[in-house]
């Protein structure tokens, strides 16, 4: 049994981890929050010292703008887009970079995650080159099937642009989750597999009944991390690919809360509307996590 001054020196050791944590998630995560939700409550332009209280107006003209439901269908239509294409590649690449042995797997394994070390910025203007009408790469790659040359403005159409940044999202992310996945797939031990070999089990079945139940957990993980970081961060491809245009067709919320708060000085909209970031980043969450709640397979 613990004496009264052992008691003591747990709680103080204790007392010693958590507080600075604690201190620096208020400071930098809870007082934030707070002073968001504080100021969307305002008329203010963000530069003058006036401020007006208007209570929930600002949420009320929000719900009535037409472009913040077309921001979020846009959010969510990048979070399926980037969930179903990264998982799908970085699954395919990380078991063929685990289970095929051959030489160059290395090799691949750096080529593959050489995006994620890439500035997402640098990435947008990379791919505006690659739309470019006049001098993109892919224009120059279609018109060698053709008798004229292409000169399609893959940026420029209302209806599908929002497709077009789909590409360079699901590009910038396979790496991390590939090396992630790799991890995963590499500490299922080898006996397993070779079990599977003796039994006759193909590749196909050893991956649906070894390889995704013993990385589901890694998995999981990764399409919650992916939804997160495309309703909090799509914002930057956004802007610096599109601007939220033509005619705000490629608006998300973040690129909206960009423009209304430091284009058009309408700073308490723009709180308003990362209240509301907030909001569907913790339901989607919620969501998300019981419907993929899922019986964990562990190792013996």
């Amino acid at each position: 049994m613990e004496s009264g001054s052992a008691k003591w020196q747990r709680r103080l050791f204790i007392a010693l981890f958590i507080i600075p944590t604690f201190a620096f998630f208020c400071l930098f995560t809870i007082y934030p929050v707070a002073k968001g939700l504080y100021y969307s409550m305002f008329d203010w332009s963000g530069m003058s010292q006036n401020k007006d209280f208007i209570g929930f107006d600002n949420f009320i003209e929000m719900f009535k703008d037409p472009i913040i439901w077309r921001a979020i269908g846009n959010d969510y239509f990048l979070v399926l887009g980037k969930v179903v294409g990264i998982m799908v590649l970085a699954t395919f690449f990380a078991v063929a970079l685990t289970r095929f042995n051959f030489k160059l797997a290395g090799f691949f394994r750096s080529i593959f995650f050489i995006p994620n070390v890439i500035s997402v910025v640098v990435i947008g203007v990379l791919w505006n080159f690659i739309y470019n009408p006049q001098i993109g790469f892919l224009n120059a790659f279609l018109s060698l099937f053709t008798d004229e040359k292409v000169t399609i403005t893959w940026l420029g159409f209302t209806n599908h642009t929002i497709w077009m940044l789909l590409p360079p999202a699901i590009w910038a992310g396979i790496g991390f989750y590939m090396i992630l996945l790799i991890a995963a797939i590499q500490n299922i031990p080898a006996s397993y597999f070779e079990a599977a070999n003796l039994e006759g089990a193909g590749q196909w079945k050893q991956f649906v009944n070894i390889t995704v139940p013993l990385i589901w957990e890694q998995m999981k993980v990764s399409i919650l991390n992916i939804m997160m970081t495309t309703l909090n961060g799509s914002f930057v491809i956004v802007w610096i690919m599109t601007e939220g245009g033509p005619d705000n067709s490629t608006q998300v919320m973040g690129s909206y809360l960009y423009q209304m708060a430091f284009r058009q000085y309408h700073f308490g909209f723009g709180a308003a509307i990362g209240v509301l970031i907030l909001v569907l980043s913790l339901i989607t969450t919620v969501l998300l996590q019981r419907l993929l709640r899922h019986e964990s397979v562990e190792l013996s």
